[in-house]
């Protein structure tokens, strides 16, 4: 099986200032790509937005989608469309459009370009719940990886391939497959009374 499985823990990640907050680099592929030189084919990250107003930087070629983790945003695509996002709502558009965002929130951000293709669901997982996913590729693509982020509370993954990681707040964990494998695993919570958790699904 052609798997990859990778925990990372909140204290591992790149956190960076900008005008309006910081954003955290949760994962990048290629992992050697830089953000700053939008090498990149898609990222995960989360930000905290600490102005009232602030304007989105120009992504040309980048598809993005945005989730609410805490707080309310208000976004403005400009000459497109206005919408208000709560928690684990989400918007996605095109990076090359002008975009004002109003509000002070915690968000998480997946930006992909043309080679990709992605999505984002929310979890919540109560006490003695489990919820089983399957990894696999969709068949116009190579890879696929799913992301999963811990907003709060703990969970557990148990894989297919007999591996159990522990996932606390801020902590991420990577599965990706490629060509023809499949991995199995099951995200459940006997720790906390609700895990809230964040699935990114990425095809590329």
């Amino acid at each position: 099986m052609t798997c990859k499985i990778k925990l990372i823990k909140n204290d591992e990640f790149l956190t960076s200032k900008w005008s309006g907050g910081t954003t955290t680099e949760i994962a990048i592929y290629p992992k050697d790509s830089l953000y700053s030189e939008r090498n990149f084919i898609w990222r995960l990250s989360s930000a905290k937005v600490k102005t009232e107003e602030s304007t989105f930087t120009s992504l040309p070629g980048i598809n993005r989608i945005i989730m609410i983790l805490k707080g309310k945003l208000k976004l403005e695509h400009i000459g497109h469309y206005k919408c208000i996002l709560g928690p684990f709502e989400q918007d996605s558009f095109s990076g090359s459009w002008e975009t004002k965002s109003y509000g002070q929130v915690t968000d998480f951000n997946l930006m992909m370009n043309e080679k990709c293709n992605g999505k984002l669901e929310p979890i919540f997982i109560k006490k003695g719940e489990e919820k089983k996913f399957i990894l696999k590729v969709n068949e116009e693509y190579q890879k696929s990886t799913q992301a999963i982020y811990c907003v709060s509370g703990e969970a557990k993954i148990h894989t297919s391939t007999n591996e159990i990681l522990n996932l606390h707040e801020g902590d991420a964990v990577l599965l990706t497959v490629s060509n023809s494998a499949q991995l199995d695993f099951t995200v459940y919570n006997d720790i906390s009374n609700v895990s809230r958790l964040v699935k990114a699904d990425i095809m590329y």
